[in-house]
Parts: C-alpha cells; sequence; structure tokens
C-alpha cells in the first residue's frame, strides 16, 4: 500500500527540519551579509546566493548530534591580482579577527563555516562574478585554483525537475533517500550527487504521469530507475552536471568499494520498496515500509518496526535472537546490520558485561565529544579516507580515531583524552580479545586500531581534566562493523 497520509506525517515529524530550526538559520543571515557588506575585505559584493540543499529545500534533520548546515555564495566582483586563495583566506581573516565572529570560525579549502551554539552552521563561499567573461561565476579553490560553478541555473533545474514530478514530490523523495543515507549509514553519496542522479531520472514528457502520482510512488519510480541505470554500470559511471557540462559529479562516489556498495545499497532498496509499495492490508503494509526506513515510520500506529518484526515459524524475532548474548554475538549480526544499519542496534548492546566503568569522578553532565575515523593501510600510513560509524569494513588495514569537541576543534591541552575500545562478536571472544578497557592515545592526537575480528565493535573516547583527574566529556559509541 501507498499510506500516502502516513508518507505526510513521517516527512512533517521525523525528516523536515523543523520550523524552529529554520527560524534560526534564516535570523542568522542578515547579520552575516551586513558584517561582509560593511567590513573592508576588499571585493566588492554583488549580492548573495543560497545554495545547496537549502536552496534546494531538501535540508533535512541533521542526525542526533549532528549540525545541519546552509551555503551561502558571496558574489563578488573580481580583485586584479587575486589568487583564488586570497578570496577564501581574506574572507577568513575577517570573521576570525571579529570579536562576534572569532570563536565561530573556521577556513576551508573553498569556504569559511561559521558554526553556532546548538546545531546549525553556515558556509559563506566566495563566488567571483565576470573574471573570465561578463556572467561567468567561479568558486575559489585556495589549493588550486578557479573553478567554474553554476548555482543559480542548477538551482532552477532542480525546481524544473519537481515540477515535472508534480506535488513537489521529487523534493519530497530526495529528503526520505537523504535520510536513508544518514540515519541507516549504509551508504555515502553527497547531496548533490544524489540529487542529480534522481533529478535525472525525471523528464520533462511525464509531467502529470502514474508514475509520479504521489510521495511513495515517486520514491519507487525514482529508486527503481536508479537501480537500473546504476545496474549498467560496474565502475564509476560519469555523472555531468546537467547545467556545466564540464563538471563531473562522479569522483564524489568516493573510492570503488564505495561506489559497488553504493550500487548494491540502492538495488536493496528498491526491493524493500517494491515490496512494500504492493503489500496489501494496513498493517503488514507499514511493517514492510518500517523495514525500509525504520521504526519512526507511522510509529505509534503498529507495533514494532519489519527489522525487529521479521519472525521465524516459532515467532522468535531474529534480531532479538542475535542479541540474546551480549559479548559472544553469532557472526549474523553483522549481516542485519548491514542489511538494515546501525540504528537497530538498542541501546544495551553498548553495554557488554566485559565492558569496564569509567575509574574517574565526574562532572554532573559531562559535554558531548566527537569521534571521527580514518582508514588506513597500516598504522604509519599519513593518508586514508574517512569512515562512518556503522559502515561495513573488511579485516585489513585499521583505523585512525580522533577526538575532537563537537564542533570539530580540537581537545585543548589542558585535557587528556583515554579510549574504551570493546570487542564483541564469537571471533574476537574466543581469542580473549573482548577488551572494554581504557587505555591511552596511541599516536599524539589519537588511537590507532587494526581492524581484525568480524563483529560490531564500539571506540569512545573520555576527555579528563589534567588537574584534578575528573571526566568533563565522554563520546557516544563509535561502532566499527567488520565483515
Amino acid at each position: 500500500m501507498k499510506l500516502v497520509s502516513l508518507f505526510d506525517d513521517f516527512l512533517k515529524d521525523t525528516v523536515n527540519l523543523n520550523k524552529t530550526r529554520i527560524d534560526l538559520l534564516e535570523a542568522s543571515i542578515p547579520a552575516l551579509k551586513s558584517f561582509v557588506r560593511e567590513s573592508d575585505w576588499k571585493p566588492k559584493v554583488r549580492t548573495f546566493v543560497e545554495q545547496g540543499s537549502w536552496a534546494h529545500q531538501t535540508i533535512i534533520r541533521p542526525v542526533e548530534g549532528k549540525e545541519f548546515d546552509a551555503d551561502l555564495l558571496v558574489v563578488v566582483d573580481p580583485v586584479d591580482g587575486w589568487t583564488a586563495a586570497e578570496y577564501v583566506e581574506n574572507l577568513g581573516r575577517l570573521f576570525s579577527g571579529s570579536k562576534t565572529y572569532e570563536d565561530k570560525t573556521k577556513t576551508w579549502d573553498y569556504c569559511i563555516t561559521i558554526t553556532y551554539a546548538g546545531d546549525r552552521r553556515i558556509d559563506l563561499a566566495p563566488c567571483v562574478v565576470g573574471r573570465l567573461w561578463e556572467g561567468s561565476m567561479e568558486v575559489c579553490n585556495r589549493k588550486s585554483s578557479f573553478e567554474r560553478t553554476e548555482p543559480v541555473e542548477y538551482t532552477d533545474w532542480m525546481k524544473e525537475r519537481n515540477a515535472y514530478s508534480g506535488n513537489n514530490s521529487f523534493r519530497k523523495v530526495t529528503r526520505l533517500v537523504k535520510y536513508l543515507r544518514d540515519i541507516k549509514q549504509t551508504f555515502t553519496c553527497p547531496s548533490v550527487l544524489l540529487t542529480t542522479l534522481l533529478g535525472n531520472e525525471i523528464q520533462w514528457f511525464e509531467k502529470g504521469s502514474d508514475e509520479f502520482a504521489d510521495v511513495p510512488t515517486t520514491l519507487k519510480t525514482l529508486t527503481g530507475r536508479l537501480d537500473d541505470r546504476l545496474r549498467m554500470y560496474p565502475t564509476r559511471p560519469t555523472v555531468t552536471n546537467p547545467k556545466l557540462p564540464s563538471e563531473d559529479f562522479s569522483p564524489l562516489f568516493g573510492t570503488d568499494e564505495q561506489y559497488s556498495n553504493f550500487r548494491t545499497v540502492i538495488a536493496r532498496y528498491r526491493k524493500w520498496i517494491d515490496e512494500a509499495h504492493a503489500t496489501e492490508g494496513r498493517q503488514e503494509s507499514i511493517k514492510a515500509w518500517q523495514k525500509v526506513f525504520g521504526s519512526e515510520f507511522a510509529k505509534g500506529d503498529l507495533v514494532k518496526a519489519a527489522a525487529d518484526g521479521m519472525t521465524e515459524s516459532t515467532g522468535t524475532s531474529l534480531i532479538g535472537r542475535f542479541l540474546d548474548s551480549t559479548a559472544a554475538h553469532l557472526g549474523g549480526i553483522v549481516d542485519m546490520v548491514r542489511d538494515y544499519g546501525i540504528s537497530i542496534l538498542p541501546s544495551s548492546f553498548a553495554r557488554p558485561p566485559h565492558m569496564q566503568d569509567p575509574r574517574w569522578r565526574s562532572v554532573p553532565q559531562p559535554a558531548d565529544i566527537a569521534v571521527r575515523a580514518e582508514w588506513r593501510s597500516a598504522s604509519h600510513a599519513e593518508v586514508g579516507r574517512p569512515v562512518v560509524a556503522g559502515q561495513l569494513l573488511k579485516p585489513h588495514g585499521g583505523l585512525y580515531f580522533r577526538a575532537t569537541l563537537v564542533d570539530g576543534t580540537p581537545v585543548p591541552p589542558e585535557y587528556y583524552v583515554e579510549w574504551r575500545i570493546t570487542n564483541t562478536g564469537a571471533v574476537a571472544m574466543s581469542a580473549k580479545a573482548g577488551r572494554g578497557g581504557f587505555e591511552v592515545s596511541s599516536k599524539p592526537s589519537g588511537r590507532w586500531e587494526t581492524l581484525l575480528y568480524r563483529g560490531i565493535h564500539m571506540a569512545e573516547a573520555f576527555v579528563v581534566r589534567r588537574s584534578d583527574d575528573v571526566l568533563v566529556g565522554v563520546s557516544k559509541p563509535f561502532y566499527v562493523v567488520i565483515e
């Protein structure tokens, strides 16, 4: 069944960015514009242009503990003799030198980021107009040079596709697929690439077609067409910016392994979406849609999500059976997490019996600490690739963990970090490698861990004040899934 009204509720209550956050975002923008216009920054400001998910109206509610962000182009006239780096670096110095923004500013390759207390940040990116010819637009890469861009035309293309699908369904489906990406964390795909892949599957002559009759049908149509297209390309295809033929988005797929995983996961979701759309009976259909989106879909309308509700002939929950033993999980839990994402894990999973409690006194409410990880081929390797919690990994190489404050700034030197590394799964337990104790950082700014045992393992960071050994910050478990 399509359950159109339940999709409307799911979008409104769970997926969409709520009005309070939108109001906070929009309230921050006028002050930023005024600050730039009234400053002594050398480029002459023509205007400001929203871009990305904010401009496309596909911005979604962030995962708990994460920020949502908005992109704002600062459109300027060229400055004679300036390199691309000077536009970005001078804008960064302007904000860093301000009493208002000095502790909120970070400079990146293309933009500066202003991070506000709470859960939002705004990226300001210089965009130079008319340097090549009248009307040409270029963003600035401080590590190389100027790069052509067409943000306004791309946004118009997105709006055009949304008009073809009707009922705002392309925007809504894009939000739903981004929700799957962020909540289940079973694939990676940057928003501009994902939006382009989905939008390319809508044609002008299909306006009013039954293939786009409503949101669940549009979701079925677009995931089916995307799966069909990806099946044609065992390796990464070219994905051209529809309004800038010289720009290829395909590098955003990441590694060959990430692209292969993306194809696999889209095929899996396509199958589940087709099944849910075709399922008869309200309760059975809700179960089928919960298999796709998790228990937040139609929460309160039915009992558990399909992933938790899938039963054997005895009526015993498969997930429950795998979680009966906290310390020595059956190997199949890895397959369950691969299929349904780490959101299926109950909170009790993070407290196996062999895990030790912190030994320090603690402040009443320890601060949230962020943990980030990079896969590297060996502990001495200098470069790697980012890994997200719950991402399926092969048992080779290892992860380099870093602990930071939630805004990405390093832990101050008057504090130290200890790590609790806890292994689960039959392989680790049989090797007497459950661990679960506390260990110091093995590198100056982080911890190296080799990927060895099939199972779902956890890395947690604990920040302790040096002066009195009081615990002041704790991270959530970073789940490492090894197949």
